[in-house]
């Protein structure tokens, strides 16, 4: 159940990683499941914990690397580095001594070492044309350290070659040379709702004042206005007018 979790549901996988530990403590495959499931989010001293009891129990280096990533995890990246000169490392298969590879130039990076980094990660396998279940993260990490240190277009070709060999889709290199490239990607549907014209709402007739009436027999009023001017205030109305006057002297500064 743990291993079926842990990659879509790590916090469920490490749940019942815990109630197995309960369970079963004594077998070393719980006590490897819990730490991976510990690992996977985050739980660096338990996963470590968990590791050095299966270690204990089985005598195996297997999770040699991973117990190095966790002192990594740990803010202790001189004790990962320490745990890649130990002799244990070259007990390990050709992908466990990759992974090694891969978290001590992490722990150089942690230590702000990127030349050192890059130095690490040279080797016959990455120099490699044939293609193991390693050498995808393997090619991308060397990418993604020649990009850290400034060497872009070496980067771009490492990321190439990364993309070229991850046929599963386990590392983001695709995304990260669309970077490089200037490409950006944008959501289909997003795009669509940003596109479609916004339509103000029209504005309909205003309403008349008056009655239904009054405008009921708006036809009929028009004609009548039409056949009657109504009088316009002669400038010699004398007193009767001035008030008028003045209020429409004021109106027309203030348009002014």
């Amino acid at each position: 159940m743990v291993a079926n979790l842990i990659d879509e549901e790590p916090e469920k996988a490490y749940e019942y990683s815990r109630v197995a530990l309960r369970l079963a403590s004594r077998v070393a495959a719980v006590r490897e499941a819990a730490g991976f499931a510990a690992y996977a989010t985050q739980k660096y001293s338990e996963a470590l914990a968990e590791f050095r009891a299966a270690r204990r129990m089985t005598g195996t280096v297997e999770l040699w690397p991973v117990m190095a990533d966790c002192e990594r995890g740990l803010g202790r990246p001189e004790r990962a580095l320490a745990m890649a000169g130990e002799p244990e490392v070259q007990k390990l298969d050709k992908a466990g001594q990759v992974e090694m590879r891969l978290v001590a130039a992490g722990a150089r990076r942690d230590m702000d070492q990127l030349d050192a980094a890059i130095v690490t990660l040279q080797s016959p396998e990455l120099a490699s044309q044939s293609v193991q279940p390693w050498t995808a993260r393997l090619r991308y990490a060397y990418a993604d350290a020649l990009l850290a240190a400034g060497r872009e277009d070496e980067a771009r070709e490492w990321f190439a070659k990364a993309l070229e060999a991850d046929k599963d889709g386990t590392t983001d290199a695709s995304d990260r040379l669309a970077e490089l490239d200037g490409v950006e990607f944008v959501d289909v549907m997003d795009a669509l709702d940003g596109d479609a014209p916004h339509h103000e709402p029209e504005a309909g007739p205003r309403p008349e004042t008056g009655s239904e009436d009054e405008t009921g027999t708006e036809n009929g009023t028009a004609d009548a206005a039409g056949d009657r001017e109504e009088p316009r205030p002669s400038s010699t109305d004398g007193a009767d007018t001035g008030g008028a006057d003045s209020e429409a002297g004021s109106s027309d500064r203030s348009v002014e």
